[in-house]
């Protein structure tokens, strides 16, 4: 096929996940892309355009996925969009150092007859391996144009620029080999083409229906079921009950394909001594050993993270948003008092004070991006699989449980992996109980205030007690309201490399840049508003509108330990988790050379500030998660009793911990 030089390419990107996928997005189109949201569904779309010559290139990242069988969320995403929109150009981001498991989606790719591009990615990981792959040799056996890449330092992306603009400027694609289904099951495949004449079965062709029939793809079967004329159906599930081994025929076609197609290309280490990732996995995947490891890894995450961030925190603090503060009210010296408070105390002490955290926050999302990067991660569900299981869950749960670290919401929406209808609604309802970077800007803020030289302990305690928490409502959950048996768990673990400072600057810019807008677009208005009803009407908080409403909450705080304050910080944290010390800088005034934790401190004993953090680190979760689980849960009554269940759990802790803190501490 050869293109004659439309005004736009369009270019699918497609290819399984931690391929690096989204490092050759970033590669070819740069600052010229825009992320949003699939139409009807939370998946991430990231489209961005580059040119070259005289044409334009589009280009949609798709989902990673490693099937089009439509089993995901992400896989009828990639495959409707192949589909429906029909890019000019399919380009397959493959692993080299699992060529066989990606080349399986190009079989897949060849089957819907759109061109493809190969871009094999990692050469250097695969070198490493001991693998030799000739991509010229590749190229030749599949009739596809085959680029060797390391994206993590540029390589090949010339290549592969050069490689999409010659299918564009009229250069000509071979027709590729694709793989052969055997004699008898293509008699099979051809009488169920038949049985579908005369059905609309616009906009698949007919030849690949009948191939995902074969295949048992439950989408596509229940769309011919309800399209084909009455009777029909039944006839085609006929054919396939007297054929019952088509679906198996059909992937060992595609595995020898495979076969074939690297025979001559892909030359395998002999015997020999055993490769870093297989030593490293004796240790690191070990049921018990494995464990230790991943414990240990979590503990050195939140302990550096704490070491190097708290002294930083601090300097911007002191330095930085008093200094501002000062400055600000020095100008504003003459403005009405309203004026000069919402500046100083409003902006500068809800958001500013909230914004010190940054460093902790980019330590934190820095190591989790290096965990991911060099492989570790994904051991971390294969590890916790055992663990999972007295939840009555496998180990994929495991993986929206980690994301969920950075922010619950991703982790709600992460959950879409998991097969199971009750093992997904079960994760779901687990995530609130992780604590995530807003929760743990809280912690990471007020630990050192109480407790010193403790407080990378009392963190670690504290995060601890939330996930034995988890584990508990999860042995419950488990076996009274999401009764089921727990699945097997079967997945692919990436091989460990060098990690690429490119890509965790990349991952860790974003999420930074992601913190930074929530604080602008939603903690300023909140801090805003809590400035002005705690000062309102007459300047001072003790006789404001919220001093007078919230001392209506006091009481429910009283066996916590809590004062109006706590509670209005509390309660403050629905809109976002990092509001509450947001509503604290403001209520307690915090301005120039005033630092908030000095006024914390002097106000209250460290019992109450550890009631407070466990408190705040069970409470109902954010505004944006609640309203992910409902999306996700489909179930307003699921979505209610998780809220409920979080704030009773919140204070039955609150209670227990002050009462016990107070007799020790």
């Amino acid at each position: 096929m050869s293109f004659s030089g439309p005004a736009e390419i369009k270019v699918a990107l497609a290819g399984p996940p931690n391929v690096g996928k989204s490092t050759v997005f970033n590669l070819l189109t740069g600052l010229h892309q825009h992320v949003g949201n699939w139409a009807g569904k939370t998946v991430e779309r990231k489209e961005g355009t580059f040119p070259y010559g005289r044409t334009s290139f589009r280009v949609i990242d798709l989902p990673g996925t490693y099937s089009l069988t439509a089993a995901s969320p992400e896989e009828l995403i990639a495959r409707e969009f192949i589909i429906r929109e029909r890019p000019d150009l399919v380009v397959a981001v493959l692993n080299a150092a699992l060529l066989e498991h990606g080349l399986y989606l190009v079989a897949e790719l060849l089957s819907l007859r759109i061109p493809v591009v190969i871009g094999l990615n990692m050469m250097d990981v695969a070198r490493k391996e001991g693998l030799a792959i000739e991509p010229g040799v590749l190229s030749a056996a599949l009739g596809l144009p085959v680029v060797p890449m390391e994206a993590s330092s540029r390589g090949g992306i010339k290549e592969l620029v050069k490689a999409i603009a010659a299918a564009a400027e009229g250069g000509r694609i071979p027709e590729p080999q694709r793989p052969v289904i055997r004699e008898d099951h293509r008699l099979v495949l051809d009488r169920t083409g038949r049985l579908l004449e005369g059905t609309d079965l616009e906009p698949y062709p007919r030849d690949w229906v009948a191939l995902k029939i074969l295949e048992g793809d439950e989408d596509i079967s229940r769309k011919v079921a309800a399209a084909v004329p009455p009777g029909r159906w039944e006839e085609i599930l006929a054919l396939l009950k007297r054929h019952d081994d088509a679906l198996v025929a059909v992937a060992s076609g595609r595995y020898a394909w495979i076969e074939r197609m690297t025979r001559a290309a892909l030359v395998r280490p002999q015997t020999g001594p055993i490769s870093l990732t297989h030593r490293l996995d004796r240790w690191l995947t070990h049921p018990f050993w494995g464990l230790l490891a991943f414990a240990a890894v979590m503990a050195a995450v939140f302990s550096l993270t704490y070491a190097l961030g708290i002294p930083l925190q601090g300097f911007l603090e002191k330095s930085v948003i008093q200094g501002l503060q000062g400055l600000v009210g020095g100008w504003t010296a003459s403005s009405p008092w309203w004026i000069r408070g919402a500046l100083v105390e409003g902006i500068l002490g809800g958001v500013g004070t909230l914004l010190t955290f940054l460093p902790i926050l980019i330590l934190f999302f820095g190591f989790t991006a290096l965990l991911e990067d060099v492989g570790y991660l994904a051991r971390s569900a294969f590890v916790m699989d055992r663990f999972m299981h007295a939840m009555r869950l496998h180990g994929k749960s495991c993986l929206p449980l980690i994301i969920s670290f950075g922010c619950n919401v991703p982790g709600v929406l992460g959950t879409r992996i998991i097969e199971s209808t009750r093992a997904r609604l079960l994760t779901m309802f687990l995530i609130p109980l992780i604590p995530c970077t807003g929760r743990m800007a809280v912690i990471a803020f007020l630990a050192p205030l109480f407790f010193r030289e403790q407080a990378a302990l009392v963190a670690i305690g504290l995060i601890l007690l939330a996930l034995g928490l988890l584990f508990a409502t999860g042995m419950i959950g488990g076996r009274l309201f999401f009764r089921q048996d727990a699945a097997p768990f079967i997945m692919e673990l990436p091989l460990y490399h060098v990690p690429h400072p490119r890509t965790i600057c990349d991952l860790v810019r974003r999420r930074s840049i992601e913190f930074v807008r929530k604080a602008v677009v939603v903690i300023l208005p909140v801090s805003l508003a809590v400035w002005a009803l705690s000062r309102f009407p007459e300047g001072r908080v003790e006789s404001s509108y919220l001093a007078g409403f919230s001392r209506a909450l006091e009481p429910a705080g009283t066996l916590m330990g809590f004062d109006w304050r706590l509670m209005v910080a509390l309660f403050a944290g629905f809109i976002a988790k990092e509001n509450s010390l947001a509503a604290l800088a403001v209520l307690f005034g915090a301005g120039e050379g005033v630092a908030l934790g000095d006024l914390i401190v002097s106000a209250y004993p460290p019992a109450v500030g550890l009631a407070f953090m466990a408190s705040q680190l069970l409470f109902i979760p954010c505004a944006a998660t609640v309203a992910a689980f409902k999306q996700e849960s489909r179930s307003w009554r699921l979505t209610l009793f998780n809220v409920a269940y979080l704030f009773i759990l919140s204070a039955a802790v609150g209670i227990a911990v002050y009462q016990a803190a107070r007799r020790i501490l």
